[in-house]
């Protein structure tokens, strides 16, 4: 069993250098031209056809319980595919990877009994990432590669009660929220995360909970990460699961000046661009978006092509929405070789100052 302590690596300021650096190039390259996020990351993993031993790996090989299908530790046990999946959207034209790290705190993990290895999950995906990063910027420095740590929304709601019948029940606090989102940003941290996103958010409460956490972990160690926030429309009603329209969920969250605002997963391109704008409009910071390769099918699938998102991308793009943009649920290499392509000299959104933000 590895050891689980929540130490600084022995080359933390190396690593804290190395951000520095890379992080003036990023504000740099936001300023020329329009970022590309990854795909999706499961679909992917899935390809590989992993059996029990790889998700364990030597350092769960003593456990009684499954492991597989928990995708998020193969950055852990399996770090040489990681970066090999990784190896294949930077390749495509992706510039900032989101680590595989959707589940990865210590409330997702319990459903696998490894609740205490959060940390370590979200450390050594976050190596990982890194070193391919690395490893592609070094072939090509005129393209450098981001790495964002990514906070999932966990499977608990601080807002909504899971039971019907007693609506003032939560199964989770804020406070217990903050503690576990604060073990994962240390990881992602320690780990060599250019900056944090907070994703695929359905709760804005929960997001604050993480926003917070990040504030007071970045404050803890000194630095100031930027961070990327992401919310999830769920459904055509255009509202958060939370009840927020996207416009209510930027000035939620605006407190934290983050690098991004966007909109990822739940809908496609065509069902999204609206609420994109609608962000656009009112946010004083760049707009993020990487929605699905369509809604599902009947069976589970995603069938628009790299083609299709591309088309839908590129108008976006034209109409001046996108800083940020990628693809979630459904999307490949190839959606993603297709949007950088699209994407690839025109001109991102420019942000707007606070005066000039129009209210909608």
């Amino acid at each position: 069993m590895t050891d689980n302590t929540q130490t600084k690596p022995d080359n933390y300021a190396d690593v804290k250098a190395g951000r520095a650096e890379r992080l003036v190039t990023l504000h740099s390259a936001m300023k020329d031209r329009i970022l590309v996020l990854d795909g999706a990351m499961g679909s992917l993993i899935q390809s590989y056809g992993l059996e029990e031993a790889d998700f364990k790996g030597e350092i769960f090989a003593g456990l009684p319980q499954d492991l597989k299908g928990n995708n998020d530790l193969i950055g852990l046990t399996r770090p040489e595919l990681l970066q090999e999946i990784i190896g294949k959207y930077l390749e495509a034209g992706a510039d900032i990877i989101e680590t595989n790290t959707f589940s990865a705190t210590s409330i997702a993990q319990a459903d696998y009994g490894l609740e205490d290895y959060a940390y370590q999950i979200n450390r050594a995906t976050a190596e990982a990432s890194r070193a391919a990063c690395d490893a592609w910027t070094a072939k090509d420095p005129s393209k450098p590669r981001f790495v964002t740590g990514v906070l999932g929304p966990t499977n608990k709601t601080a807002s909504i009660s899971p039971d019907v019948n007693d609506p003032g029940f939560r199964d989770i606090t804020y406070d217990a929220l903050v503690e576990v989102y604060s073990e994962a940003v240390r990881g992602l941290i320690d780990g060599g995360a250019d900056m944090l996103l907070v994703e695929t958010i359905f709760d804005t409460l929960n997001a604050r909970a993480a926003l917070f956490a990040i504030d007071q972990v970045c404050e803890a160690y000194g630095e100031k990460l930027p961070i990327m926030i992401s919310g999830t429309i769920s459904d055509l009603s255009g509202r958060l699961l939370s009840g927020q329209t996207a416009e209510a969920f930027w000035f939620s969250v605006m407190h934290a000046r983050p690098l991004s605002i966007g909109l990822n997963c739940a809908l496609g391109p065509k069902e999204l661009r609206q609420y994109v704008a609608a962000l656009s409009n009112v946010a004083d910071c760049a707009i993020s978006a990487h929605p699905n390769a369509g809604l599902p099918n009947e069976f589970g699938g995603y069938d628009l092509t790299p083609d299709d998102m591309a088309a839908a991308i590129g108008e976006w793009a034209q109409s001046g929405l996108l800083n940020i943009v990628g693809g979630c649920c459904g999307t490949t290499p190839d959606h993603i070789r297709a949007i950088a392509a699209v994407v690839d000299g025109v001109t991102p959104r420019t942000i707007p100052s606070n005066q000039e933000k129009q209210v909608a």
